[in-house]
């Protein structure tokens, strides 16, 4: 649950608790004591529904009356922050009087109820019980029903009986000024505690005992009414019954709150006075002079507004009258075009709803002619039908015979292909047979010529040729490759070397390269902010320069730190400008998108990538938002006398700018160097005092902050400022340069040593390459030894192969048949190839036949055909001539029937459009179309008539005077608006008599109770100021707006002075004290309250004012009819006046005290032994 901050009790807060609404709690509150009864169980409520309830119902019932409003705008904020439902008006009703419109039953109050025969007001305290309470172990005490005066030294616990007053009432914790929380009330040692308050009851009716229980463990509280478990609300609406008054600075001033009394506006001490005294009704009274005041003011307001604009609309409209007559005439003729036109359109489609009815018996005879003859044309139709199909079964059978024949011609084609294959064979096999002897010699002379091949390779393999020994050769290549290894071993070692010196030499020549621009450069101020930059932090320096240079990998700029991009133009300021600046951010680097900064920091501190290292660097990137502003403007902070904010003394890229101010807050800075001295510090810490902040003056650079513990009070923090380094003109220092130009000498001897040494490298290269060359030759004559011996080897393989090849080709011709066997079987085969021409010669006669029968029947199917084919036609060219005549009747029809349809389409499209020129025409041009419609006279005239009187009333329009319509529309809606305008503002005339009739009632009755109240208390108030030899005066101040109405109280300490107004900052705390309980003294014989309560008011004053403010303070609570007075103080005076009535009630309190007993502990019983003690030895040392 979140907790709500507490808020003033006032009568504010009262009207929140509107009739209805304690009507219902009271009737809820009954159920829930009934169900409690029941289950016999207590219910623990929340603390903060206890000050949430006690803020809507308070101790005021009385002001729920007609139009409440905020008594002032510090309480309107703290009635805001208090109270969920925030206050509630009474609604106006319907003749704009502001009052509650059903009235309902509420709590009745009670003002200074009978006194009863105790002496004891009704509300008044008549019992207090302490049991674990701040100070306290356990204590009870029985005030007196008048003045009562609480002794004690300071830390006893004089003060917790306010508290305990305030609590114990279910009133706010922050009405005593202190502590918030519930639990902090609990004594240390102890977990829980409780309070108990006896309060008078009305006449004839016991009293109220109401007891809060308190625990350390929980901000809950649990309340009980004459032993009865109720809530919070239950005992807020008791106290309203009893015009308690904790809340109300007027009736109950705790010590944490004294101050507050002098700082109350005029207004708010007004309205605290007439809650706490006077007529009962003041408050009410006032309220409704306020919502009616308003109220009153916005109408009479809106009336003088309404009567402005009603006159100038009467002028506006007086000069737009003729221009509205001419439009009025042309109107008249428009509205005569607008008829004719209804009036063409309607007849033309008279007339062609005639045409259609002519056309519609005309389509129907044509199209019975049609059928007539169709019905004719049946038989003829019928007779082709049957021709065409006899026509089409002949010609399937005469495709079908084709088919046939073509078949059996195909057959033919491939036996006779067949035979001439046959054909073919037989005269290969008759070549074979007749070249079998030319192929025998070919046989003999292949196996001569195999035999001597075979022989030649015997030969060649029996007496190979010589070679070298290959084992001897690949060891030799073998020594040669090993030698080749060392030696090109040797040539990497010496590149590496070489490698290596080139490296340093590139090494050396950069950094002269760089020695030499940064000695070039160095009258530069970049490039000195730069080596200043290099000398402090390496690694950002070598980042700048490498950013320089690869600026264009990043989307957006990234910014240098401000060492090097931001400059102080006027280096007066330089000093205050780097204050502001802590070493690390004066060289963070400034992306201004995520992208660039996650980029960033992944190329430069994350990885080697950019610079070969890692490097440490400090980067910065926040999207754009909300900042808090500068804390006044620039003119108010000029007028304070500083000479603006750090951040308009600067000039830096856009990009770092946000950094500026969002990092360092640099626009909110303040700087006051040219002359300190017109600075007026102690606005300035005000200023600052709320938000915190930095400012600078001279050489000073002020802090201001805010205590973490505690009231969270303002301070400052000072500290000097040193002379600028970094923002300030750098000049050229001779030691950087010497060190430069001994790096360039450095940097030239290594690069020297380096030449040098690359020179030995490359003849010793030179060396190892000729070794190279001589080894590569000898490795390339020993391959070439080798590969001769492998080429011999594959050689003599070769033949081997070669060798086997053609002993197999040799048997196989030896092997080869005889001469006489393959003429044999030769003519064998050409026998059996004449054997099978014969057979197709008799299949191919067959097949001749065949195809002969097949054609004469296909031929004589085709004569059938054709004849069948020329009596068809025949009946068609008949059935032709008599369809012609049918068609004949049939496009007749169509014409006919197009001629119908456009005639009813064009009859649709002009009935359309003559009601969509009726739906669209003004209302009497409707009317008279009406008129004529149901008199016949529309079909009196022809169209041409209508469209003449058209034609002629449209050229009268051409001549007609336009207007402009807008014109004329603006000139009827104001005629409208003239007349809402004036009934207007007959109702708010009305209203307003109402209102000043309820303002005047209001305030006759208001004025003078409030002035007799003032009036009463202001000479009281006066004479006692004049009894301590000083001046006061109360009066009121009037004012048009009601809820302005105020009580200055004006004083005066000293002769020379004039009567001033108190407020919480001119006069000394003594002073404020003095008048203050000189004003509630004052008010306490009109006070309204059971009990008022004052907590060391007398602190601060001097001997004279203490003794005759306390002298004052006990007549007037001492008075017969005087109301119940707590004064709470830690110290009297000697020799004061007291009273009978008065009650005193001195706290002893400590770490011990004894049983309370009839003589210890007990103060009356202490000193009426005292006394009993004095007489006897008086009486002894007489005897």
């Amino acid at each position: 649950m979140v907790r709500r901050a507490s808020s003033v009790v006032t009568d504010e807060s009262q009207k929140e608790n509107s009739p209805r609404s304690r009507r219902s709690d009271e009737k809820a509150s009954k159920t829930r004591r009934g169900g409690l009864k029941e289950s016999q169980a207590a219910r623990v409520e929340h603390e903060d529904e206890d000050v949430e309830q006690s803020q809507m119902n308070g101790h005021n019932s009385d002001e729920d009356a007609e139009g409440s409003q905020a008594q002032s705008d510090a309480e309107e904020e703290e009635e805001r922050e208090g109270s969920p439902k925030g206050r509630k008006r009474a609604r106006a009703n319907t003749v704009g009087d502001a009052h509650t419109p059903e009235p309902e039953p509420r709590v009745k109050k009670q003002v200074t109820l009978p006194r009863d025969v105790d002496g004891y007001i009704p509300g008044s305290i008549v019992r207090i019980r302490l049991k674990n309470f701040v100070t306290y172990d356990s204590v009870e005490f029985f005030p007196g029903p008048r003045l009562n005066m609480i002794l004690g030294p300071n830390g006893t616990g004089k003060s917790s009986i306010a508290c305990a007053i305030c609590l114990g009432l279910n009133f706010p914790p922050h009405v005593l000024g202190r502590a918030t929380d519930l639990p902090s009330f609990v004594k240390n040692d102890a977990t829980e505690g409780y309070i108990e308050i006896e309060l008078k009851g009305p006449k004839g009716q016991p009293n109220l005992v109401i007891k809060r229980t308190l625990s350390q463990k929980s901000k809950s509280s649990q309340f009980y009414l004459n032993n009865e478990s109720v809530s919070g609300k239950e005992i807020n609406a008791r106290m309203a019954e009893l015009n308690v008054q904790v809340s109300n600075l007027c009736s109950f001033l705790p010590q944490d709150r004294v101050a507050e009394f002098a700082r109350m506006s005029p207004q708010q001490l007004l309205r605290e006075t007439q809650r706490a005294a006077g007529d009962e009704n003041l408050t009410a009274w006032h309220d409704t002079l306020i919502a009616a005041g308003r109220e009153l003011k916005t109408l009479q307001e809106s009336m003088v507004a309404d009567r402005e604009q009603l006159k100038t609309l009467q002028e506006r409209n007086a000069s737009l009258e003729r221009e509205v007559k001419l439009f009025e005439q042309r109107r008249a003729i428009e509205q005569e075009i607008e008829l004719l036109e209804i009036l063409v359109a309607y007849r033309e489609y008279n007339d062609l709803r005639e045409k259609f009815r002519e056309l519609k018996h005309l389509r129907k005879e044509t199209l019975e002619k049609a059928n007539e003859i169709a019905k004719k044309n049946a038989p003829i139709l019928a007779l082709t039908e049957l021709l065409a199909k006899q026509h089409k079964q002949l010609e399937a059978t005469r495709e079908q015979k084709k088919a046939a024949a073509k078949k059996k011609f195909e057959a033919m084609r491939l036996k006779w292909n067949h035979g001439e294959a046959l054909d073919d064979e037989a005269e290969e096999l008759k070549n074979k047979l007749a070249s079998l002897k030319e192929e025998e010699r070919e046989r003999q002379r292949k196996i001569r010529s195999l035999e001597n091949l075979i022989q030649s390779a015997q030969e060649t393999i029996a007496n190979p040729p010589k070679t070298e020994s290959l084992d001897d050769i690949n060891e030799q290549l073998k020594a040669a490759l090993s030698e080749n290894r060392e030696i090109r071993d040797r040539q990497t070692d010496l590149h590496e070397r070489v490698r290596a010196y080139v490296t340093e030499q590139a090494k050396h020549k950069f950094e002269l390269e760089r020695a030499q621009r940064e000695l070039t450069q160095l009258d530069d101020l970049s490039s000195r902010k730069l080596v200043n930059l290099r000398r402090a932090d390496p690694d950002a320096a070598d980042a700048v320069e490498w950013i320089r240079q690869n600026q264009h990998r990043f989307k957006m700029e990234i910014v240098e730190p401000p060492m090097l991009s931001l400059d102080v133009p006027d280096k007066a300021f330089a000093s205050a400008i780097e204050a502001n600046f802590p070493w690390n951010d004066l060289r963070t680097f400034v992306a201004q998108c995520d992208e660039d900064y996650k980029l960033l920091n992944r190329l430069l501190v994350d990885t080697p990538e950019a610079l070969g290292r890692k490097v440490r660097l400090n980067t910065w990137y926040k999207s754009h938002g909300q900042i808090a502003p500068p804390p006044v403007s620039p003119e108010e902070l000029r007028a304070l006398g500083f000479d603006g904010f750090a951040i308009d003394f600067v000039r830096c890229p856009d990009g770092l700018r946000w950094f500026l101010e969002n990092n360092l807050q640099l626009h909110r800075t303040a700087i006051a160097v040219k002359n300190p001295n017109r600075v007026n510090v102690q606005r300035a810490n005000e200023i600052y005092a709320g938000t915190g902040g930095r400012y600078i003056i001279g050489n000073v650079s002020n802090t201001v902050s805010r205590s973490k513990y505690g009231k969270r009070l303002p301070f400052t923090a000072t500290s000097g400022i040193k002379g600028a380094q970094w923002f300030t003109q750098v000049a050229v220092d001779p030691s950087i340069k010497e060190r430069i130009q001994t790096q360039i000498r450095d940097a030239q001897t290594q690069l020297q040593v380096c030449n040098e040494k690359i020179e030995e490298l490359k003849s010793e290269d030179a060396k190892i390459k000729a070794a190279m060359t001589e080894n590569d030759r000898k490795k390339n004559n020993l391959l070439g030894r080798k590969n001769a011996v492998v080429d011999a080897q594959k050689k003599l393989q070769g033949t081997r192969l070669k060798l086997e090849s053609d002993q197999r080709k040799l048997q196989q011709l030896l092997n080869a048949p005889s001469l006489d066997e393959e003429r044999a079987r030769l003519k064998r085969e050409i026998l059996q190839c004449a054997r099978k021409r014969a057979g197709i010669l008799k299949d191919y006669e067959k097949l001749i036949r065949e195809a002969i029968r097949l054609q004469e029947e296909a031929t004589r199917v085709g004569l059938q055909f054709a004849q069948l084919g020329a009596n068809m036609a025949k009946v068609k060219s008949l059935y032709k001539e008599r369809q012609e005549e049918h068609s004949a009747a049939v496009a007749r029809y169509k014409d006919i029937e197009a001629q119908f349809h456009k005639v009813k389409d064009d009859a649709h499209d002009k009935l359309n459009e003559s009601k969509q020129l009726l739906k669209d025409c003004s209302p009497e041009t409707g009317e008279r179309f009406q008129e004529m419609d149901g008199a016949g006279q529309i079909n009196a005239r022809t169209v041409d008539e209508y469209k003449d009187d058209l034609a002629v009333q449209q050229g009268n329009l051409e001549f007609a005077k336009g207007a402009n319509p807008g014109v004329v529309e603006q000139y009827h809606n104001r005629v409208q608006a003239i007349k809402e305008l004036s009934e207007r503002i007959e109702d708010r005339e009305e209203k307003i008599q109402k209102k000043e009739r309820s303002i005047k009632i209001a305030r006759d009755n208001w004025e003078p109770a409030l002035t007799k109240l003032v009036e009463s208390v202001g000479q009281k108030f006066s004479t006692a100021f004049d009894r301590i030899g000083c001046a006061g005066e109360i009066k009121v101040t009037p004012h048009e707006d009601y809820d302005k109405w105020a009580i200055d109280i004006l004083v005066k300490f000293r002769d020379d002075e004039k009567l001033q107004l108190l407020t919480g900052e001119r006069q000394s705390g003594g002073e404020r004290s003095l008048t203050t309980i000189m004003y509630l003294m004052s008010l306490t014989e009109q006070a309204r309250t059971p009990f008022s309560l004052v907590d060391e008011i007398n602190q601060g004053m001097d001997a004279r004012a203490e003794r005759a403010v306390h002298n004052s303070l006990v007549e007037v609570t001492c008075k017969e009819d005087s109301c119940q007075y707590f004064l709470i103080t830690p110290k009297l005076l000697a020799d004061l006046n007291y009273h009978e009535r008065m009650k005193v009630l001195c706290v002893n309190n400590g770490e011990w005290l004894p049983e309370e007993t009839d003589r210890i502990g007990n103060m009356m019983g202490m000193i009426e032994a005292y006394v009993h003690y004095r007489n006897q030895n008086h009486s002894r040392s007489s005897a």
